[in-house]
Protein backbone atom coordinates (compact mmCIF):
# COMPACT_ATOMS: atom_id res chain seq x y z
CA UNK A 1 0.00 0.00 0.00
CA UNK A 2 1.39 3.39 -1.08
CA UNK A 3 0.49 6.83 0.17
CA UNK A 4 1.50 9.42 -2.40
CA UNK A 5 1.15 12.72 -0.54
CA UNK A 6 2.42 16.23 0.18
CA UNK A 7 1.38 17.59 -3.19
CA UNK A 8 -1.13 19.72 -5.06
CA UNK A 9 -3.73 17.19 -6.21
CA UNK A 10 -5.57 17.58 -9.52
CA UNK A 11 -8.21 14.85 -9.35
CA UNK A 12 -10.20 15.56 -12.56
CA UNK A 13 -13.17 14.40 -10.48
CA UNK A 14 -15.93 17.05 -10.08
CA UNK A 15 -16.84 15.68 -6.65
CA UNK A 16 -13.30 15.92 -5.25
CA UNK A 17 -11.93 18.84 -7.24
CA UNK A 18 -8.51 20.25 -6.38
CA UNK A 19 -6.66 19.72 -3.09
CA UNK A 20 -3.95 22.22 -2.15
CA UNK A 21 -2.12 19.78 0.12
CA UNK A 22 -3.33 16.27 -0.51
CA UNK A 23 -2.55 12.76 -1.48
CA UNK A 24 -3.70 9.48 -2.96
CA UNK A 25 -3.84 6.15 -1.13
CA UNK A 26 -3.05 3.26 -3.47
CA UNK A 27 -4.11 -0.25 -2.56
CA UNK A 28 -3.17 -2.90 -5.10
CA UNK A 29 -4.04 -1.72 -8.61
CA UNK A 30 -6.71 0.79 -7.51
CA UNK A 31 -7.03 4.07 -5.70
CA UNK A 32 -8.55 3.53 -2.29
CA UNK A 33 -8.84 7.09 -1.02
CA UNK A 34 -8.08 10.69 -1.97
CA UNK A 35 -7.84 13.40 0.67
CA UNK A 36 -5.68 15.84 2.54
CA UNK A 37 -2.17 14.77 3.47
CA UNK A 38 -2.89 15.16 7.19
CA UNK A 39 -6.06 13.06 7.10
CA UNK A 40 -4.55 10.28 5.01
CA UNK A 41 -1.38 10.01 7.09
CA UNK A 42 -3.43 9.86 10.28
CA UNK A 43 -5.78 7.19 8.91
CA UNK A 44 -3.12 5.06 7.17
CA UNK A 45 0.14 5.26 9.16
CA UNK A 46 1.25 1.84 7.88
CA UNK A 47 1.18 2.86 4.20
CA UNK A 48 4.54 3.41 2.49
CA UNK A 49 4.92 7.15 1.97
CA UNK A 50 5.96 8.50 -1.42
CA UNK A 51 6.67 12.17 -0.85
CA UNK A 52 5.52 14.43 -3.70
CA UNK A 53 7.59 17.26 -2.17
CA UNK A 54 5.11 19.93 -3.08
CA UNK A 55 4.79 18.80 -6.69
CA UNK A 56 1.57 18.36 -8.65
CA UNK A 57 -0.14 14.99 -8.25
CA UNK A 58 -2.39 14.23 -11.22
CA UNK A 59 -3.82 11.36 -13.29
CA UNK A 60 -1.29 9.69 -15.59
CA UNK A 61 -1.58 10.59 -19.26
CA UNK A 62 -2.95 8.61 -22.22
CA UNK A 63 -1.63 8.70 -25.81
CA UNK A 64 -4.46 7.79 -28.17
CA UNK A 65 -2.28 7.32 -31.29
CA UNK A 66 1.40 6.53 -31.62
CA UNK A 67 3.79 4.41 -33.71
CA UNK A 68 6.34 2.28 -31.87
CA UNK A 69 8.06 1.35 -35.13
CA UNK A 70 9.38 4.92 -35.55
CA UNK A 71 11.25 5.03 -32.24
CA UNK A 72 14.66 4.27 -33.77
CA UNK A 73 14.36 7.11 -36.29
CA UNK A 74 15.55 9.81 -33.90
CA UNK A 75 18.50 11.53 -35.59
CA UNK A 76 18.29 9.28 -38.66
CA UNK A 77 19.18 10.53 -42.12
CA UNK A 78 18.39 8.29 -45.09
CA UNK A 79 20.59 8.80 -48.12
CA UNK A 80 18.67 10.47 -50.94
CA UNK A 81 15.60 11.25 -48.81
CA UNK A 82 14.28 14.76 -49.48
CA UNK A 83 10.50 14.60 -49.36
CA UNK A 84 8.49 17.32 -51.09
CA UNK A 85 5.03 15.87 -50.42
CA UNK A 86 3.27 13.54 -48.00
CA UNK A 87 3.53 10.43 -50.17
CA UNK A 88 7.30 10.93 -50.39
CA UNK A 89 7.42 11.25 -46.58
CA UNK A 90 5.70 7.89 -46.23
CA UNK A 91 7.58 6.06 -48.96
CA UNK A 92 11.00 7.58 -48.36
CA UNK A 93 11.08 7.46 -44.56
CA UNK A 94 8.44 5.45 -42.71
CA UNK A 95 7.81 2.64 -45.20
CA UNK A 96 11.57 2.40 -45.75
CA UNK A 97 12.04 1.90 -42.00
CA UNK A 98 9.30 -0.66 -41.47
CA UNK A 99 10.53 -2.69 -44.47
CA UNK A 100 13.81 -3.20 -42.58
CA UNK A 101 12.37 -3.69 -39.09
CA UNK A 102 12.60 -7.23 -37.78
CA UNK A 103 11.47 -8.56 -34.37
CA UNK A 104 14.64 -7.45 -32.57
CA UNK A 105 14.18 -3.96 -33.96
CA UNK A 106 10.50 -3.99 -32.99
CA UNK A 107 11.45 -5.00 -29.44
CA UNK A 108 14.08 -2.25 -29.21
CA UNK A 109 11.60 0.30 -30.57
CA UNK A 110 8.99 -0.72 -28.01
CA UNK A 111 11.47 -0.56 -25.15
CA UNK A 112 12.66 2.89 -26.19
CA UNK A 113 9.16 4.32 -26.53
CA UNK A 114 7.93 2.84 -23.28
CA UNK A 115 10.83 4.15 -21.24
CA UNK A 116 10.27 7.59 -22.73
CA UNK A 117 6.55 7.37 -21.93
CA UNK A 118 7.22 6.51 -18.31
CA UNK A 119 9.58 9.45 -18.02
CA UNK A 120 6.88 11.78 -19.34
CA UNK A 121 3.98 10.47 -17.32
CA UNK A 122 2.24 8.41 -20.03
CA UNK A 123 0.96 5.05 -18.78
CA UNK A 124 -1.50 4.10 -21.55
CA UNK A 125 -0.77 3.95 -25.28
CA UNK A 126 -2.78 3.14 -28.40
CA UNK A 127 -0.15 1.92 -30.84
CA UNK A 128 -0.41 1.36 -34.58
CA UNK A 129 2.48 -0.87 -35.61
CA UNK A 130 4.19 -1.75 -38.89
CA UNK A 131 7.30 -3.91 -39.41
CA UNK A 132 6.96 -5.42 -42.85
CA UNK A 133 10.39 -7.09 -42.72
CA UNK A 134 9.01 -9.50 -40.09
CA UNK A 135 5.31 -9.37 -39.37
CA UNK A 136 4.39 -12.59 -37.47
CA UNK A 137 4.79 -12.19 -33.72
CA UNK A 138 5.37 -8.44 -33.80
CA UNK A 139 2.32 -7.50 -31.69
CA UNK A 140 3.15 -10.24 -29.20
CA UNK A 141 6.68 -8.85 -28.97
CA UNK A 142 5.34 -5.37 -28.19
CA UNK A 143 2.91 -6.84 -25.65
CA UNK A 144 5.80 -8.52 -23.84
CA UNK A 145 7.62 -5.20 -23.65
CA UNK A 146 4.51 -3.43 -22.34
CA UNK A 147 4.11 -6.04 -19.62
CA UNK A 148 7.76 -5.81 -18.61
CA UNK A 149 7.66 -2.01 -18.37
CA UNK A 150 4.24 -1.96 -16.72
CA UNK A 151 2.27 0.10 -19.27
CA UNK A 152 -1.24 -0.32 -20.62
CA UNK A 153 -1.20 -0.94 -24.35
CA UNK A 154 -3.91 -1.23 -26.99
CA UNK A 155 -2.17 -2.66 -30.06
CA UNK A 156 -2.91 -3.28 -33.71
CA UNK A 157 -1.03 -4.01 -36.92
CA UNK A 158 -1.10 -1.75 -39.97
CA UNK A 159 -2.75 -3.68 -42.82
CA UNK A 160 -1.80 -2.39 -46.27
CA UNK A 161 -1.58 -3.58 -49.86
CA UNK A 162 1.60 -1.57 -50.42
CA UNK A 163 3.95 -4.58 -50.14
CA UNK A 164 1.86 -7.09 -52.10
CA UNK A 165 -0.63 -9.76 -51.13
CA UNK A 166 1.43 -12.10 -48.95
CA UNK A 167 2.53 -9.30 -46.62
CA UNK A 168 -1.03 -8.00 -46.53
CA UNK A 169 -2.34 -11.44 -45.54
CA UNK A 170 0.33 -11.73 -42.84
CA UNK A 171 -0.71 -8.34 -41.44
CA UNK A 172 -4.37 -9.39 -41.34
CA UNK A 173 -3.39 -12.63 -39.63
CA UNK A 174 -1.26 -10.80 -37.06
CA UNK A 175 -4.22 -8.64 -36.07
CA UNK A 176 -6.57 -11.61 -35.87
CA UNK A 177 -4.13 -13.75 -33.87
CA UNK A 178 -3.45 -10.97 -31.39
CA UNK A 179 -7.16 -10.26 -30.91
CA UNK A 180 -7.63 -13.96 -30.13
CA UNK A 181 -4.71 -13.87 -27.71
CA UNK A 182 -6.18 -10.88 -25.86
CA UNK A 183 -9.54 -12.62 -25.63
CA UNK A 184 -7.81 -15.64 -24.14
CA UNK A 185 -5.62 -13.76 -21.66
CA UNK A 186 -8.18 -11.23 -20.41
CA UNK A 187 -5.32 -9.04 -19.20
CA UNK A 188 -6.70 -5.67 -18.00
CA UNK A 189 -3.47 -3.97 -19.14
CA UNK A 190 -3.65 -5.25 -22.72
CA UNK A 191 -6.14 -4.71 -25.54
CA UNK A 192 -6.40 -5.17 -29.29
CA UNK A 193 -7.81 -3.25 -32.23
CA UNK A 194 -7.72 -4.14 -35.93
CA UNK A 195 -5.28 -1.85 -37.70
CA UNK A 196 -5.29 -0.45 -41.19
CA UNK A 197 -3.10 2.04 -43.00
CA UNK A 198 -4.65 4.86 -45.06
CA UNK A 199 -7.42 3.99 -47.47
CA UNK A 200 -5.31 4.72 -50.54
CA UNK A 201 -3.23 1.62 -49.69
CA UNK A 202 -6.21 -0.65 -48.91
CA UNK A 203 -8.34 -2.23 -51.65
CA UNK A 204 -11.98 -3.24 -51.29
CA UNK A 205 -10.88 -6.87 -51.29
CA UNK A 206 -8.51 -6.22 -48.38
CA UNK A 207 -11.22 -4.42 -46.43
CA UNK A 208 -13.46 -7.45 -46.91
CA UNK A 209 -10.71 -9.72 -45.62
CA UNK A 210 -10.14 -7.47 -42.60
CA UNK A 211 -13.82 -7.45 -41.68
CA UNK A 212 -14.03 -11.24 -42.08
CA UNK A 213 -10.93 -11.83 -39.92
CA UNK A 214 -12.14 -9.43 -37.24
CA UNK A 215 -15.64 -10.91 -37.20
CA UNK A 216 -17.00 -8.05 -35.08
CA UNK A 217 -14.66 -8.75 -32.18
CA UNK A 218 -13.11 -5.29 -31.83
CA UNK A 219 -12.93 -1.83 -33.39
CA UNK A 220 -10.61 -0.58 -36.11
CA UNK A 221 -7.69 1.83 -35.80
CA UNK A 222 -7.08 3.39 -39.18
CA UNK A 223 -5.59 6.50 -40.81
CA UNK A 224 -8.20 8.61 -42.58
CA UNK A 225 -7.78 11.64 -44.85
CA UNK A 226 -4.39 12.54 -43.43
CA UNK A 227 -3.36 13.79 -46.87
CA UNK A 228 -5.37 14.84 -49.88
CA UNK A 229 -4.01 11.83 -51.77
CA UNK A 230 -6.32 9.72 -49.58
CA UNK A 231 -9.32 11.79 -50.71
CA UNK A 232 -8.29 11.83 -54.37
CA UNK A 233 -7.74 8.06 -54.46
CA UNK A 234 -11.12 7.29 -52.88
CA UNK A 235 -12.96 9.56 -55.28
CA UNK A 236 -11.08 8.50 -58.40
CA UNK A 237 -10.89 4.78 -57.69
CA UNK A 238 -14.13 4.14 -55.79
CA UNK A 239 -16.36 7.17 -56.38
CA UNK A 240 -16.69 7.68 -52.63
CA UNK A 241 -15.00 9.91 -50.07
CA UNK A 242 -12.89 8.03 -47.48
CA UNK A 243 -15.35 8.08 -44.55
CA UNK A 244 -18.20 7.00 -46.83
CA UNK A 245 -16.04 4.16 -48.11
CA UNK A 246 -15.37 3.01 -44.54
CA UNK A 247 -19.11 3.03 -43.88
CA UNK A 248 -19.67 0.88 -46.98
CA UNK A 249 -17.40 -1.78 -45.48
CA UNK A 250 -18.84 -1.65 -41.95
CA UNK A 251 -15.66 -0.19 -40.47
CA UNK A 252 -17.25 2.74 -38.61
CA UNK A 253 -18.70 2.35 -35.12
CA UNK A 254 -18.29 3.32 -31.44
CA UNK A 255 -15.10 1.27 -30.95
CA UNK A 256 -13.38 2.45 -34.14
CA UNK A 257 -10.71 5.13 -33.97
CA UNK A 258 -9.95 7.28 -37.01
CA UNK A 259 -6.51 8.87 -37.04
CA UNK A 260 -6.04 12.43 -38.33
CA UNK A 261 -9.28 13.19 -40.29
CA UNK A 262 -7.81 16.43 -41.66
CA UNK A 263 -9.60 16.55 -45.00
CA UNK A 264 -13.09 15.47 -43.98
CA UNK A 265 -16.12 17.44 -45.14
CA UNK A 266 -19.36 18.18 -43.30
CA UNK A 267 -21.16 15.09 -44.62
CA UNK A 268 -18.30 12.89 -43.42
CA UNK A 269 -18.28 14.56 -39.99
CA UNK A 270 -22.00 13.92 -39.68
CA UNK A 271 -21.44 10.27 -40.64
CA UNK A 272 -18.69 9.92 -38.05
CA UNK A 273 -21.01 11.39 -35.43
CA UNK A 274 -24.01 9.29 -36.44
CA UNK A 275 -22.04 6.06 -36.11
CA UNK A 276 -20.42 7.06 -32.79
CA UNK A 277 -16.97 6.69 -34.34
CA UNK A 278 -14.00 8.26 -32.55
CA UNK A 279 -11.29 10.56 -33.98
CA UNK A 280 -7.76 11.23 -32.76
CA UNK A 281 -5.90 14.48 -33.55
CA UNK A 282 -2.09 14.48 -33.97
CA UNK A 283 -1.19 18.16 -34.32
CA UNK A 284 2.62 18.13 -34.38
CA UNK A 285 2.85 15.31 -36.89
CA UNK A 286 0.30 16.99 -39.15
CA UNK A 287 2.23 20.24 -39.09
CA UNK A 288 5.54 18.46 -39.62
CA UNK A 289 4.19 16.64 -42.66
CA UNK A 290 2.56 19.84 -43.95
CA UNK A 291 -0.74 18.05 -44.55
CA UNK A 292 -3.09 20.52 -42.86
CA UNK A 293 -5.02 20.94 -39.60
CA UNK A 294 -7.71 18.66 -38.26
CA UNK A 295 -11.08 20.49 -37.94
CA UNK A 296 -11.27 19.77 -34.20
CA UNK A 297 -13.66 22.62 -33.46
CA UNK A 298 -16.14 21.43 -36.08
CA UNK A 299 -15.85 17.80 -34.98
CA UNK A 300 -16.49 18.74 -31.36
CA UNK A 301 -19.39 20.98 -32.35
CA UNK A 302 -20.98 17.96 -34.04
CA UNK A 303 -20.53 15.88 -30.87
CA UNK A 304 -17.72 13.65 -32.14
CA UNK A 305 -15.44 12.16 -29.48
CA UNK A 306 -12.01 13.58 -30.37
CA UNK A 307 -8.89 12.41 -28.56
CA UNK A 308 -5.27 13.49 -28.68
CA UNK A 309 -2.29 11.51 -29.95
CA UNK A 310 1.25 12.24 -31.04
CA UNK A 311 1.72 9.99 -34.09
CA UNK A 312 5.10 9.35 -32.38
CA UNK A 313 6.31 12.85 -33.31
CA UNK A 314 6.88 13.14 -29.56
CA UNK A 315 5.96 11.12 -26.47
CA UNK A 316 5.20 14.28 -24.49
CA UNK A 317 1.44 14.66 -24.30
CA UNK A 318 1.74 18.09 -22.68
CA UNK A 319 3.83 19.30 -25.60
CA UNK A 320 1.18 17.92 -27.94
CA UNK A 321 -1.72 19.67 -26.20
CA UNK A 322 0.11 23.01 -26.37
CA UNK A 323 0.58 22.63 -30.12
CA UNK A 324 -3.03 21.49 -30.54
CA UNK A 325 -4.22 24.77 -29.03
CA UNK A 326 -1.95 26.91 -31.20
CA UNK A 327 -2.94 24.98 -34.33
CA UNK A 328 -6.67 25.45 -33.73
CA UNK A 329 -6.26 29.17 -33.07
CA UNK A 330 -4.17 29.55 -36.21
CA UNK A 331 -6.60 27.50 -38.29
CA UNK A 332 -9.59 29.56 -37.13
CA UNK A 333 -7.68 32.88 -37.23
CA UNK A 334 -9.16 33.54 -33.79
CA UNK A 335 -7.18 33.88 -30.55
CA UNK A 336 -10.11 32.99 -28.28
CA UNK A 337 -10.96 29.48 -29.49
CA UNK A 338 -9.83 25.94 -28.72
CA UNK A 339 -9.17 26.15 -24.99
CA UNK A 340 -11.91 23.77 -23.87
CA UNK A 341 -11.71 21.49 -26.90
CA UNK A 342 -7.98 20.75 -26.71
CA UNK A 343 -7.82 20.28 -22.94
CA UNK A 344 -10.88 18.04 -23.15
CA UNK A 345 -9.12 15.95 -25.83
CA UNK A 346 -6.24 15.12 -23.50
CA UNK A 347 -7.80 15.09 -20.05
CA UNK A 348 -11.32 13.81 -20.74
CA UNK A 349 -11.75 12.37 -24.22
CA UNK A 350 -8.63 10.17 -24.08
CA UNK A 351 -10.03 8.61 -20.91
CA UNK A 352 -13.35 7.97 -22.68
CA UNK A 353 -11.51 6.35 -25.59
CA UNK A 354 -9.53 4.19 -23.16
CA UNK A 355 -12.77 3.15 -21.43
CA UNK A 356 -13.80 1.41 -24.65
CA UNK A 357 -10.83 -0.97 -24.30
CA UNK A 358 -9.69 -1.15 -20.68
CA UNK A 359 -11.87 -2.23 -17.74
CA UNK A 360 -10.39 0.14 -15.14
CA UNK A 361 -11.38 3.81 -14.99
CA UNK A 362 -8.53 6.02 -16.17
CA UNK A 363 -7.83 9.75 -16.26
CA UNK A 364 -9.22 10.52 -12.80
CA UNK A 365 -8.10 10.29 -9.18
CA UNK A 366 -10.93 8.93 -7.06
CA UNK A 367 -11.69 5.81 -5.03
CA UNK A 368 -12.06 2.76 -7.26
CA UNK A 369 -10.28 4.27 -10.26
CA UNK A 370 -7.07 2.76 -11.63
CA UNK A 371 -3.98 3.73 -9.67
CA UNK A 372 -2.37 5.50 -12.63
CA UNK A 373 -0.82 8.55 -11.00
CA UNK A 374 2.06 10.89 -11.75
CA UNK A 375 3.90 13.64 -9.89
CA UNK A 376 5.05 16.71 -11.79
CA UNK A 377 7.96 18.73 -10.43
CA UNK A 378 6.16 22.01 -10.99
CA UNK A 379 6.53 24.88 -8.55
CA UNK A 380 4.22 27.73 -9.66
CA UNK A 381 5.39 31.31 -9.30
CA UNK A 382 1.91 32.68 -10.00
CA UNK A 383 -1.37 31.85 -8.22
CA UNK A 384 -2.39 28.21 -8.70
CA UNK A 385 -5.91 26.97 -8.04
CA UNK A 386 -8.74 24.91 -9.47
CA UNK A 387 -9.70 27.97 -11.53
CA UNK A 388 -6.52 28.00 -13.63
CA UNK A 389 -5.06 24.48 -13.57
CA UNK A 390 -5.21 24.01 -17.34
CA UNK A 391 -3.61 27.41 -17.89
CA UNK A 392 -0.63 26.30 -15.79
CA UNK A 393 -0.43 23.03 -17.73
CA UNK A 394 -0.63 24.72 -21.13
CA UNK A 395 1.92 27.42 -20.36
CA UNK A 396 4.05 26.00 -17.57
CA UNK A 397 4.35 22.22 -17.50
CA UNK A 398 6.27 19.89 -19.76
CA UNK A 399 6.37 16.11 -19.80
CA UNK A 400 10.01 16.10 -18.68
CA UNK A 401 8.94 17.56 -15.36
CA UNK A 402 7.42 14.20 -14.42
CA UNK A 403 9.30 12.83 -11.41
CA UNK A 404 7.19 9.86 -10.32
CA UNK A 405 5.03 7.51 -12.41
CA UNK A 406 2.68 4.81 -11.12
CA UNK A 407 0.58 2.51 -13.35
CA UNK A 408 -1.98 0.07 -11.96
CA UNK A 409 -0.44 0.60 -8.54
CA UNK A 410 3.06 -0.34 -9.71
CA UNK A 411 5.83 2.18 -9.12
CA UNK A 412 7.55 2.62 -12.50
CA UNK A 413 9.61 5.73 -11.77
CA UNK A 414 10.45 7.44 -8.49
CA UNK A 415 12.20 10.79 -8.20
CA UNK A 416 13.26 10.63 -11.84
CA UNK A 417 14.75 7.12 -11.71
CA UNK A 418 13.18 4.11 -13.42
CA UNK A 419 12.32 1.37 -10.93
CA UNK A 420 13.46 -2.20 -11.64
CA UNK A 421 14.88 -1.31 -15.05
CA UNK A 422 18.57 -1.26 -15.95
CA UNK A 423 18.36 1.79 -18.16
CA UNK A 424 22.00 1.62 -19.22
CA UNK A 425 21.60 -1.97 -20.45
CA UNK A 426 18.32 -1.11 -22.19
CA UNK A 427 19.91 1.83 -23.96
CA UNK A 428 22.83 -0.32 -25.09
CA UNK A 429 20.46 -2.83 -26.70
CA UNK A 430 18.43 -0.07 -28.34
CA UNK A 431 21.59 1.55 -29.69
CA UNK A 432 22.78 -1.78 -31.11
CA UNK A 433 19.49 -2.28 -32.94
CA UNK A 434 19.35 1.30 -34.22
CA UNK A 435 22.89 0.99 -35.61
CA UNK A 436 21.79 -2.15 -37.46
CA UNK A 437 18.62 -0.50 -38.81
CA UNK A 438 20.45 2.62 -39.95
CA UNK A 439 23.09 0.47 -41.64
CA UNK A 440 20.44 -1.58 -43.46
CA UNK A 441 18.74 1.61 -44.66
CA UNK A 442 21.91 3.25 -45.95
CA UNK A 443 23.94 0.22 -47.02
CA UNK A 444 26.78 0.82 -44.57
CA UNK A 445 27.77 0.29 -40.94
CA UNK A 446 27.27 2.82 -38.15
CA UNK A 447 29.28 3.43 -35.00
CA UNK A 448 27.77 4.29 -31.59
CA UNK A 449 28.20 8.04 -32.20
CA UNK A 450 26.29 7.87 -35.48
CA UNK A 451 29.41 7.90 -37.60
CA UNK A 452 29.41 5.94 -40.85
CA UNK A 453 32.14 3.31 -41.13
Amino acid sequence: MYLLANGRVITRDPALGYLKDGGVLIDGTKIREVGTTAALRAAWPEAELIDARGGVIMPALINAHTHIYSALARGLSIKGYNATNFYEVLDGMWWAIDRKLRLDGTRASANALMMDCIKQGVTTIFDHHASYAEIPGSLHTIAESAKRFGLRACLCYEVSDRDREEKCLQAIRENADFITECERRQDPMLAAMFGGHALFTISDKTFERMVEANNGRTGYHIHVSEGMNDVYDSLQSYGRRPVQRLQDHGILGPKTLLGHCIHVNTAEIELIQATGTMVVNNPESNMGNAVGTCPVLQLCKHGVLVGLGTDAYTNDMLESVKVALIAQKQNACLPNVGWCEVTDMLFRSNAKIAAKYFPDELGVLKPGAAADVIVMDYKPFTPFSDANIDGHILFGMTGRQCRTTIAAGKLLMKDGELVGIDEEAENAYILEQSQKLWGDLNGCEYGPEGERK
